[in-house]
């Protein structure tokens, strides 16, 4: 992770969750979808809590991120997320909105709450219908609370492939208070930059208004989200979702607030962190490669060259075998469609330079092969064609992925 700004003082918090920030609640349930995991999961708010979400680009988007939309349309804000793992309420038609509304209300009902105010979201097998009477039942049993496990109980409902939950926390001082902000994630294939198959669920103690919050979760969604991909797929269903209840009691934020910059910090350090678990957790991977580019045109340029980077199958498959081939580097360099200079490129892997103004270098293959066999691999390139920088974040390719993925629904 980057070196955190001293100004904004944000500190990350070990063992946080979305139950950290004040107000929040969590919980999941063994419905039956699934032969014997949690797969229905609850966020609840004691306020309601403003709302933002950025969706999948995928044209054939799922129920539920429809109901959402329509939520956060019509309030701005939310206080309930309701969760389903297991099937994705996709290409299902009309039956498979009413489902994704059944949710709503059946969730509200039990909050006591306005439908508008609940969000819903499911992950799983595209095609097929939910089973309602098992998530009529998961809702009503559901509990939620507070504890290190209630949250984990989220966390483990909203899986699917994943190997492991994926959670965050940090905090940093704002207008003088203590502001929390928590995170949990699911996401493991199907994972490309735009939005995929991932769900991200964030909790803050802040007050910010609804269109602050949006302009914020936007900006930082370039940086983060949209910077993994594990197999260049997108997927029909996934969003990352931000609440914010205020109980932290500062002043509310906006851009022109003095701690502005503080909280977009706060946005960013907690998305990244959820990214990066994503991105490690890859179906079938070994490594977490992060690629690190500057010196292009613009910081837009940048990112896209560390995506087209990260996202080269030819790549991942290197680094998996442990394959100090930096030609796979350059070739996708020059594919990520922005315009270089061909003569002045540099490129690193870990500390050992591979190529130096776009002349190879001589290194110790022996030296390479060893820091490739690491978990965590780091690609520096610097093109000296400009002020750009940007990152990306991805897995190597394994034998395991073909496995995993040619067996889905079985």
């Amino acid at each position: 992770m980057e070196a955190l700004s001293e100004v904004s003082q944000v500190k990350k918090v070990n063992g946080g969750s979305v139950v950290s920030p004040k107000g929040f609640y969590a919980g999941g349930v063994h419905a039956g979808l699934r032969y014997s995991r949690k797969d229905v999961g609850l966020i609840y708010s004691e306020v309601p809590a403003s709302s933002a979400a950025v969706y999948t680009l995928n044209q054939f988007q799922a129920a539920p991120l429809k109901v959402t939309q329509h939520s956060i349309q019509e309030k701005g804000k939310l206080q309930a997320v309701i969760v389903n793992s297991a099937c994705a309420n996709a290409c299902t038609g009309e039956r498979g909105l009413q489902d994704a509304y059944s949710m709503r209300k059946l969730t509200a009902d039990k909050l006591n709450l306005e439908e508008a105010f609940v969000a819903v979201a499911s992950t799983g097998v595209i095609g097929e219908y939910l089973q309602m009477d098992r998530i009529a039942a998961g809702i009503t049993d559901i509990q939620f609370g507070q504890t290190q496990e209630d949250a984990e109980g989220f966390q483990t409902a909203i899986l699917t492939t994943d190997t492991c939950m994926k959670s965050s926390c940090y905090t940093t001082e704002i207008d003088g208070k203590l502001v929390t902000m928590g995170g949990a994630a699911k996401g493991s294939g199907m994972i490309h930059p735009n939005m995929a198959t991932m769900l991200g669920f964030i909790t803050c103690d802040a007050a910010i208004s609804p269109e602050s919050l949006k302009k914020a979760l936007k900006s930082v969604t370039d940086k983060s989200f949209n910077q993994i991909t594990v197999d260049g797929d997108t997927s029909t269903n996934d969003m990352v979702l931000v609440m914010a209840n205020g109980k932290a009691g500062n002043e509310e934020l906006h851009e022109g607030h003095k701690d502005w910059e503080a909280f977009l910090e706060l946005l960013k350090n907690t998305s990244q962190d959820l990214a990066k678990q994503i991105a490690r957790d890859g179906e079938g991977a070994t490594k977490l490669i992060e690629v690190s580019v500057k010196g292009a045109a613009s910081n837009d340029d940048a990112r896209k060259i560390a995506k087209q980077i990260v996202g080269s199958n030819l790549v991942k498959t290197a680094i998996f075998g442990a394959d100090a081939n930096w030609g796979r580097i350059i070739g996708a360099i020059g594919q990520a469609g922005v315009e270089v200079n061909v003569d002045t490129v540099d490129i690193k892997l870990g500390e050992t330079t591979m190529l130096l103004n776009s002349v190879p270098q001589v290194f110790s293959e022996d030296d390479a092969k060893k820091y490739l066999e690491n978990d965590t691999i780091h690609i520096f390139v610097d093109l000296q064609f400009g002020d750009g920088e940007g990152k990306a974040w991805g897995c190597d390719l394994s034998y395991d992925y073909v496995k995993i993925n040619a067996s889905y629904r079985t």
